[in-house]
């Protein structure tokens, strides 16, 4: 049976506690994943403040940028065992996996290492009180050990999108995936190795949360950051181990994300969007449309329209021909979707389509499968507007003026992402100065150019991360004064 080891120090690590890795497509049992304890935790932190020390440390930015790219290279070499891993993990579509998450994945590691090559640092000239000169200048250094907290729904992507460029920067970084997709954080441990990548610069911590890796990792006093992507309360937590220390943390948490289609739009390219907005890998997408306001005057056609499109979804494992939807990522999360398909029934809910689980044949009836799901005729009060299901459903609501869905849009907790469908650049602008988030798309969604800012307004994330913003967490920036 695999096993899934901590990678701790350039080696990978056994521990005699362990859980089982499920494949959300079947239940099948995938591997054993060995669970760091304290000790683990301990030898890594130890292992990452001493390659800021050794060669690691020492090692020039143009060095560092040339073995980023190995290492971005060394994915793309093993492309094929990055796909297999990430699709057993996730049970996602081949053609989901094989276009956004490994591409990215790799993408990460080049982007952050040219723009740590090309940045400029800030520097200035004045004249001191007593008629002399003086030069200041900034000087850009690592902030030490980095806790990289990961979810689930895009583990490799989301993952080296943190780690890329904490070690373009000059980090070190301890990962602890989500324990139930450990497979690519374990493999990259081995692309590390193979491109020379210093001991102690890349581990990986396997485990849970509460009282396992994930606690002890982020309370540890030698850990100088955490960076986390999940869950609003998760964050919470994290965010109180991190005052201990007062250490500097970057969130990007939940959403309930609004999309807004106006009656002027391109009307076939905004169904397609929603349909991919809402209903893209199940819906565990932390970008993903859960709220829908379409303007009255194209309401039902819209509706009818998105219907067809959700009907038309092939729900089916990875490898089928034509897949669209693959499972959720496990039975507890299952349970939690249907929990809330149920919830908006009881609250007086239409349902436009789905809301339940389809009928899959043999072994892939113990997969964890929902139907792609509709809702209309809610008050925003609802349980499925408010709260956040991460599954692929959406609630429509009409509206009539861009004042109303300016105000839909902004009621709500969250301040992630939006996505604005009109034909109108006046009403395309005062639309994205208005809605209070992080991203804004204009006839688009989940389209990124990784230069740019990225994270979430109000519960949605603390701090941007994403070309060098991503240097604003991941360095301290020290100004030298020199009196000549």
């Amino acid at each position: 049976m695999k096993q899934f080891l901590n990678f701790i120090n350039g080696e990978f690590v056994a521990t005699g506690k362990t859980f089982e890795n499920r494949a959300p497509v079947d239940n099948r049992i995938l591997g054993l994943v060995h669970e760091a304890g304290q000790a683990e935790v301990n030898a890594a932190v130890a292992g990452a403040r001493a390659a800021l020390k050794g060669d690691w440390g020492r090692m020039s930015v143009v060095k560092r940028v040339d073995m980023l790219y190995a290492v971005a290279d060394e994915i793309n070499r093993r492309f094929d065992d990055f796909l297999q891993a990430e699709i057993a993990d996730t049970g996602k579509p081949l053609s989901l996996a094989s276009h956004i998450d490994i591409p990215r994945g790799a993408a990460n590691f080049k982007v952050f290492a040219d723009i740590i090559k090309n940045v400029p640092t800030e520097s200035f000239q004045m004249t001191t009180p007593d008629g002399g000169t003086a030069v200041s200048y900034a000087v850009r250094s690592p902030l030490g050990v980095v806790a990289v907290v990961c979810p689930w729904n895009l583990p490799l992507l989301l993952m080296t999108w943190k780690v890329g460029p904490a070690l373009a920067c000059g980090n070190t970084v301890i990962v602890k995936p989500s324990e139930e997709t450990p497979a690519t954080a374990t493999l990259l441990g081995e692309v590390m190795n193979a491109v020379g990548v210093p001991p102690g610069v890349y581990n990986v911590l396997h485990g849970f949360g509460p009282s396992s890796a994930g606690e002890f990792l982020t309370k540890h006093p030698g850990v100088n950051g955490i960076t986390f992507t999940g869950e609003t309360r998760t964050g919470e937590a994290i965010m109180a181990a991190a005052a201990k220390g007062v250490r500097p943390v970057s969130f990007e948490l939940g959403g309930k994300n609004a999309g807004i289609v106006f009656a002027d739009c391109d009307f076939d390219k905004a169904v397609a969007g929603i349909t991919r907005s809402a209903f893209e890998n199940c819906g565990q997408v932390c970008l993903g449309t859960e709220r829908v306001y379409v303007q009255r005057p194209i309401f039902d056609q819209f509706v009818a329209a998105l219907k067809e499109k959700a009907e038309a979804l092939k729900v089916g494992p990875s490898e089928q021909p034509g897949v669209g939807l693959g499972p959720l990522i496990s039975a507890e999360h299952k349970q939690k979707v249907l929990c809330y398909y149920a919830k908006a029934v009881a609250e007086g809910a239409t349902v436009v389509t789905g809301g339940g689980v389809p009928d899959m044949p043999g072994a892939l009836a113990e997969g964890h499968w929902v139907q792609p799901t509709i809702w209309t005729g809610l008050p925003e009060t609802a349980s499925v507007v408010r709260e956040e299901v991460f599954g692929p459903c959406c609630h429509i609501a009409p509206f009539d003026t861009e004042e109303e869905a300016i105000a839909l849009a902004n009621a709500t907790d969250y301040g992630l992402a939006t996505t604005v469908w009109t034909q109108n650049l006046g009403t395309a602008h005062r639309m994205a100065a208005a809605v209070e988030v992080g991203l804004c798309w204009i006839n688009s969604w989940f389209l990124r150019d990784l230069r740019t800012a990225f994270g979430g307004a109000k519960a949605s994330g603390i701090g941007r991360e994403g070309g060098v913003h991503s240097l604003e967490f991941y360095t301290e920036l020290r100004n030298v004064m020199v009196k000549l």
